[in-house]
């Protein structure tokens, strides 16, 4: 039996991936950028995210859609149409050192290894302290993401960051 899908999107779809940092209660201003730039939003967050790191009615509300963080059974229907691109925003360490790894624990993380696969652009803004930046497998991860064509934010986190990075990706198209 065909699992069924939600309708086709009229516009481009943009998975926001969200990690525990304190910095996520900013991610409206991601979904309002990303909204008055043509792209229709889900948002994923990862099970420690949804503990209080941002405001989970308010961007229900914003995109229309429920945020996703546990996995669905292959009976459930596909909440989200498949991705144009993902933004993971602020991506934290714990993020970042597992995505890279291919341990794909969490419907978050699943969605970033699964990204690669399907050849989908990332945009991925780290929110790491400067003592863990500093870590071995951290900076061997950057190089990895980097490797695999992820579009990382640099310097201090700025939500405006994933937006000017997710344009410079769609005009170059993609990876």
């Amino acid at each position: 039996m065909a699992e069924p899908t939600p309708d086709p999107p009229t516009r481009p779809f943009l998975y926001v991936i969200v990690c525990a940092a304190g910095t996520a209660d900013g991610v409206g201003k991601l979904i309002d950028d990303a909204q008055g730039n043509g792209w229709e939003v889900g948002v994923i967050a990862t099970p420690t995210a949804l503990g209080g790191f941002f405001d989970l009615a308010a961007v229900e509300s914003q995109t229309g859609r429920p945020v996703r963080s546990a996995w669905r059974t292959p009976a459930d229907p596909r909440p989200f149409p498949p991705a144009d691109a993902v933004v993971v925003a602020p991506a934290t360490f714990n993020t970042i050192n597992k995505w890279a790894a291919g341990i794909a624990d969490t419907l978050a993380v699943a969605t970033l290894c699964e990204a690669f696969g399907a050849g989908v652009p990332v945009v991925a803004l780290p929110c790491v302290n400067d003592q863990l930046a500093t870590h071995p497998a951290y900076q061997d991860s950057m190089r990895r993401l980097r490797g695999m064509g992820v579009r990382l934010g640099e310097g201090p986190f700025r939500w405006e960051a994933a937006t000017e990075l997710l344009a410079g990706l769609v005009r170059s198209g993609g990876r």
